[in-house]
């Protein structure tokens, strides 16, 4: 690829994960049930190495991963990503004993993880949560003194409610907005825990929780009390631009797909692509693919070099908009390039049109990342300029007389 190249063993990894995704996965994923976790495919996850890559990848390979597994089949790719966001807290900050019980079993695929964040009336705004952890003196998951009590609800939980553990954010009140924010390990078997599937666009396991009184204890924090907001935006900034990443996978699929279709469909004494108006549409649609695929590896290599810098967060952001964003274009014309075989259930295009829609709006909704990078933007020039005042004063001197 001109402009950032990918070195030869890369490229064939890359090459080896699509024809894997097409030749081993894609049957698999062809017959689980939609709306439910599929045991099978974590499963065979697992026995590639490839839910091992989620955790000790670094950004950029973990992007190549999502890329190439969404280009050939995308219900493995978000089998895999909901691992990886349920159970990167649990690495991130989770104690040893933590991490020796549950992260094996996600690694082998046997153990399902879910991120719970969202809320009904927190999904954007994700200080704004409501599921109150309430002081329980008495005990807490593990019977100890110093426990907590969780009651309300939480929404739009991927892997929700099949999964084998949460990771929970829950108000426990040390300060206002984010400060008062901690996160739990939760066994799905811990009394007061109920789910239920919802019936939604995406075809993956997506339901409800309810807590009603759910103990929990010292030992199941991840992290520090107050501290949790943190373990959840380090999540997400680990994985939005991978987020950009599937995104880029199911365009260059569309993009293909309608190369393809575009060369051989005859229509008005040629083929499709000798139209001007189409062969303008496909290389708009190349164009924006190819841009949203190096921001999504700028993001995911500025990552890596120090992931506490504090344009991180405005990369991600940027590399997830563009990249969700161009996906939806591209597969919307492909959709009509293509016309009403498109439309027809089972045929490519018609299922990447129900899985294109919703990275737009998980893991931070397009309109939350225009308000990351404009704040970050905002921000820095505000630094700019205050140090370029104090330049100034250095110079002059208070009175506005050079030194």
């Amino acid at each position: 690829m001109a402009g950032f190249a990918l070195d030869p063993e890369q490229e064939q990894w890359c090459e080896r994960l699509r024809a894997l995704a097409a030749e081993r996965l894609g049957p698999l994923a062809g017959k689980g049930e939609p709306g439910r976790v599929n045991r099978p495919l974590l499963a065979a996850l697992g026995e590639h190495g490839l839910l091992e890559r989620v955790f000790s990848a670094g950004a950029l390979d973990l992007c190549l991963l999502r890329e190439s597994l969404a280009y050939g089949c995308t219900e493995a790719e978000t089998a895999l990503a909901l691992q990886g966001l349920g159970a990167h807290p649990v690495l991130s900050a989770g104690s040893a004993a933590q991490r020796e019980r549950w992260l094996p079993g996600v690694r082998a695929g046997r153990t399902v993880a879910a991120f719970a964040l969202s809320e009904p009336g927190a999904g954007s705004d994700a200080a704004a949560l409501a599921l109150a952890a309430e002081p329980d003196a008495a005990g807490g998951g593990g019977g100890g003194a110093g426990g907590w009590r969780l009651t309300g609800e939480k929404r739009w939980i991927s892997n929700a409610p099949e999964a084998d553990f949460y990771t929970v954010f829950a108000r426990t009140g040390e300060g206002p907005g984010a400060k008062g924010v901690s996160a739990f390990l939760v066994p799905a078997d811990r009394p007061g825990l109920t789910g239920e599937s919802l019936d939604m666009l995406s075809p993956h396991a997506i339901g409800a929780l309810r807590f009603d009184g759910v103990p929990v204890g010292p030992e199941d924090l991840l992290g520090e009390p107050g501290r949790g907001f943190r373990v959840a935006m380090d999540t997400l900034n680990r994985f939005r631009p991978s987020v950009g990443a599937f995104a880029v996978g199911m365009a260059r699929a569309a993009l293909d797909a309608t190369l393809a279709h575009t060369a051989r469909r005859t229509a008005f004494g040629g083929v499709l692509g000798d139209l001007q108006a189409v062969a303008h549409r496909v290389a708009e649609m190349a164009t924006r693919t190819e841009a949203a695929r190096l921001l999504v590896y700028a993001a995911a290599g500025a990552y890596d070099a120090d992931s506490g810098a504090p344009d991180v967060p405005r990369r991600a952001a940027m590399a997830k908009l563009l990249a969700t964003e161009t996906a939806q274009y591209v597969v919307d014309h492909a959709v009509q390039l293509h016309g009403a075989v498109a439309l027809q259930r089972g045929h490519l295009l018609e299922h990447l049109y129900r899985e294109v829609r919703a990275p737009r709006i998980y893991e931070g909704a397009s309109e939350v990342q225009r308000t990351i990078i404009a704040r970050s933007l905002y921000g820095e020039h505000g630094q700019q300029a205050q140090h370029g005042q104090q330049a100034q004063q250095a110079q002059h001197g208070p009175a506005g007389v050079t030194r």
